[in-house]
């Protein structure tokens, strides 16, 4: 079950940031929107429901492999209602190539009831809401609101999480207190592209195992580039 993390853990007072900082971020920001200009949720859907089950089965899998899961699985079951009332073998089967299709099942399976249970069928368009779906959290939640319903917010998945950290906009590890960090350096209005635009290049350049440094286009910012020149606070 998805932790239940109050949604005041992400907004709490804390120290505002070096406005050397915010600056730093901001110009990030602005950089990656230059090098992405097309940034968007590389999820294939089609109503907010289908977004929640995509970023579902999108955990510890591709977009790319989720992309060719979905279009079978929403012809079968294309809303909380159908889903709700779905066999759990033929949807395991549907959703095995994702991965860990056992524990994606039940909470598809979970959460589609709690839809159709307590919002008569329809995903909610609020944070505190989405997280109390069996399977649902926070990162799940932002991808939702900021795609599905253009509320803005911060995707905290592993590639934001390590762009961050190399970027030295946090120094934590917990996404939830990642988000926090970022909440406070990049504009609200932003959130949701900065997310896309983070996720891109965390993909295409700054990669976990091998970050092309020397052709990365924000490297003059960040500071753990090779002979970065930038400090990190």
């Amino acid at each position: 079950m998805a932790s239940r993390t109050p949604l005041t853990v992400a907004t709490a007072t804390q120290e505002a940031p070096p406005i050397a900082l915010v600056r730093r971020a901001r110009t990030v920001n602005r950089a990656l929107a230059a090098v992405y200009p097309d940034a968007h949720c590389e999820l294939d859907y089609g109503t907010p429901f289908q977004l929640l089950a995509a970023t579902v089965l999108s955990a510890q899998c591709t977009d790319v492999r989720v992309n060719q899961v979905t279009p079978a699985l929403f012809a079968r079951f294309p809303d909380a209602g159908a889903m709700a009332g779905a066999d759990r073998d033929e949807l395991e089967g549907l959703i095995k190539p994702t991965g860990f299709y056992r524990a994606k099942a039940e909470s598809l399976l979970g959460l589609s009831r709690d839809i159709v249970e307590r919002y008569d069928g329809e995903v909610p368009g609020h944070l505190k809401d989405l997280v109390t779906l069996r399977g649902v959290g926070r990162k799940t939640a932002n991808v939702v609101l900021g795609n599905a319903f253009d509320v803005p917010g911060i995707t905290v998945d592993t590639h934001m999480g390590r762009l961050a950290r190399r970027l030295g906009l946090t120094v934590n590890a917990d996404p939830v207190l990642v988000e926090r960090d970022l909440m406070a350096l990049i504009e609200r209005r932003e959130w949701t592209l900065w997310s896309h635009r983070v996720i891109f290049h965390g993909r295409r350049r700054c990669t976990a195992r091998k970050p092309d440094c020397g052709s990365c286009e924000i490297a003059a910012l960040c500071p753990t580039a090779p002979g970065a020149k930038v400090r990190a606070d």
